[in-house]
């Protein structure tokens, strides 16, 4: 370490009142000094202004890029934002991820709504990848700054990450495995060395809120509080009731407001989520005008809960939001192969063709959705078409472990007319449990030793009852007794994180290009929680690694597209709806952004904001 750089690092206190110019001055002798220090042992890296999970990937926006395309820069500050939430809170420590936490504490780099994958530097001023792929260093902004003025420092970046990854319960800790040390380099240098290609895990690194180790060090991150302590997003905090509301008020002087990441964004002066029981409370809510705007995940309402007369006047509008970085369903049934009989393949085929996506759809959603015949539906990673060359290549090496099937068909779910009762599915079922042993004695089906097949579905959403009751029906066909089990979501978290359960409903959303999720998913290492299927595949293991690791586009696609061949033809899960943009319900009070082709994801609430004259029309009789 140089002289001098100890007794600034360990004191920031020292850098409050410092002018920025001589900040980053001092930042600037000390990396000098530093990569001279370490030239002998480290190899040069070449520092960018932003980066992308693909390689050789050409980022949208230049270095010296003024602010993001799709936002307006001549959006008012001021007025409200009224948000719902419907699950409960104890605690607004960043660790239990609190509704609304991202909005203030801020993040090492920020993606671009309209590109396929760039991410560009918010907290971090640079960011530079080692010619392995293995290490990721950040140089931090100088000027960065905690709300109390302390600056923000490499040693708040490792406190933060050191600290997520070893929670002791789920959360942060299953998605940041693939972190094997964060190593403070100086006051304003952080590395994050990795055990795989660490661009890929850069969604991750984008949401990782990064948290004061000055504060959090004498306290236990895991406790529960409501004191949210120090903070430094735009966004402040500034009241929590459990069970009430959650209200965040803007900081007129965040340090980072005219950084361009952030130009056009963060203009309402207060954003409040106000705690709902369910759903069907938080409609009515809405319609009373009790906040302003609503995710609509149940069809059914969209299409038949929203005809009132402030429809037909434009005070209500129902709009959507573009969500083309997630692909994949909106929700896949989950079989615990690590239970009997679902580790047999040819049972959960069986149960499979046993689900009547098409009748629902027809019966309840008046076919507006679709089905999702891969884990990465409506994205280029899907596995569409027969294999080509580089898959089969990626696949032979694993035969054996990967069904015939996925080397010479296309994976696709059996099709109903809709109409009735699928027979033809019900006798495809029927005959697959036949051939894995199981027989009707008394109208029940039964193994081989006599004990009757059984399947209880855990659910903790009663929409989810709506989904799962006519499966039940067409199982109790074919003499399977099923039931649903329906649990409030405490005791729903703890039954998944102890594997206790036959089957569950999981979302189905992979960020679009598929990255950090493929790991805690469905690589047999990852946590029980993650990995609900219990997915313990030699060739899953492999084909997940080499997706992350892989050193060229072609190579990137080619595994991503291997490995859903491989999952899908085990049915591990079954997809269900495929996504689609993001249905919304809200009051028509508001500005949007006239957003240019190629967004892929509506910069909300970020972008919005107030406007007074629409407003003023909704309050008037």
């Amino acid at each position: 370490m140089v002289v001098g750089e100890e007794v600034i690092w360990k004191n920031p206190k020292l850098l409050r009142n410092c002018p920025i110019k001589l900040v980053k001055t001092i930042s600037l002798f000390l990396s000098l000094c530093l990569s001279q220090t370490a030239a002998g042992d480290a190899e040069s890296l070449a520092f960018r202004h932003g980066v992308s999970q693909i390689p050789n990937y050409d980022l949208k926006y230049a270095p010296d890029f003024a602010h993001f395309e799709y936002v307006n820069l001549d959006a008012p500050k001021g007025g409200t934002l009224v948000l719902p939430y419907t699950w409960r809170y104890s605690s607004v420590s960043p660790m239990t991820k609190p509704v609304g936490y991202d909005f203030s504490y801020d993040k090492l780099i920020v993606r671009a709504a309209d590109e396929v994958s760039g991410y560009y530097c918010s907290l971090a001023e640079s960011v530079a990848v080692s010619g392995d792929g293995r290490k990721i260093v950040f140089r931090l902004r100088p000027e960065a700054r905690w709300h109390d003025g302390l600056p923000i420092t490499a040693d708040d970046i490792k406190f933060s990450l050191d600290s997520f990854r070893v929670q002791i319960d789920g959360g942060w800790k299953g998605l940041l495995g693939w972190i094997i040390s964060v190593e403070a380099l100086g006051p304003f240098t952080v590395a994050i060395s990795t055990a795989s290609d660490a661009a890929k895990q850069i969604p991750l690194l984008a949401g990782v809120p990064i948290v004061p180790a000055h504060y959090w060090r004498e306290r236990d991150l895991t406790d529960a509080t409501m004191d949210p302590g120090i903070q430094s997003g735009p966004y402040r905090l500034a009241a929590a009731i459990p069970g009430r509301y959650f209200a965040y008020t803007r900081v007129p002087d965040y340090w980072g407001r005219d950084l361009p990441v952030n130009l056009g964004r963060f203009n309402f002066d207060t954003i409040r989520w106000d705690y709902y029981l369910d759903a069907t409370v938080a409609r009515e809510a809405l319609r009373a005008g009790l906040f302003d705007v609503w995710t609509e995940n149940d069809l059914r309402h969209w299409l038949s809960s929203y005809k009132i007369p402030a429809l037909e006047q434009g005070l209500l509008i129902k709009g959507k939001l573009a969500a083309g970085i997630l692909s994949g369903a909106g929700l896949r049934l989950s079989l615990n192969t690590r239970r009997q009989p679902f580790a047999d393949p040819l049972v959960r085929e069986a149960l499979a063709y046993a689900f009547d996506f098409e009748w629902q759809n027809r019966a309840f959603h008046s076919e507006e959705h679709r089905r999702a015949n891969s884990y990465f539906a409506d994205s280029i990673y899907a596995a569409k078409e027969l294999p080509g060359k580089a898959e089969m290549a990626l696949l032979e090496r694993y035969r054996g472990h990967v069904p015939d099937r996925a080397f010479d068909k296309v994976f696709s779910f059996h099709r109903s007319d809709g109409i009735g009762i699928d027979r033809e599915g019900l006798s495809i079922a029927q005959r697959l449990l036949t051939r894995a042993g199981f027989r009707i004695v008394d109208k029940l089906l039964v193994n081989k030793q006599g004990e009757p097949f059984e399947i209880q579905l855990l659910i903790s959403q009663e929409s989810h009852n709506r989904i799962l009751l006519p499966y039940v029906r067409s199982l109790a066909s074919l003499g399977i007794q099923a039931s649903i089990r329906m649990m409030d979501g405490t005791s729903y978290d703890h039954f998944r994180r102890q594997g206790d359960y036959d089957a569950i409903l999981v979302p189905g959303w992979i960020e679009n290009p598929p990255s950090w999720q493929l790991r805690p998913n469905f690589h047999s290492e990852s946590e029980r929680i993650w990995n609900s299927a219990g997915i313990d595949n030699p060739a899953v293991d492999a084909l997940v690694e080499r997706a992350l690791n892989a050193a060229d586009f072609d190579g990137y696609v080619a595994s991503i597209r291997a490995l859903d061949r491989v999952l899908m033809w085990n049915y591990y899960q079954y997809p269900l709806e495929a996504r689609g943009d993001t249905r919304i319900v809200y009051w028509n009070k508001f500005g949007r952004p006239e957003l240019p082709d190629g967004v892929l994801l509506a910069p909300f609430p970020d972008g919005w904001w107030y406007d007074d004259a629409k407003a003023a029309r909704i309050a008037s009789p």
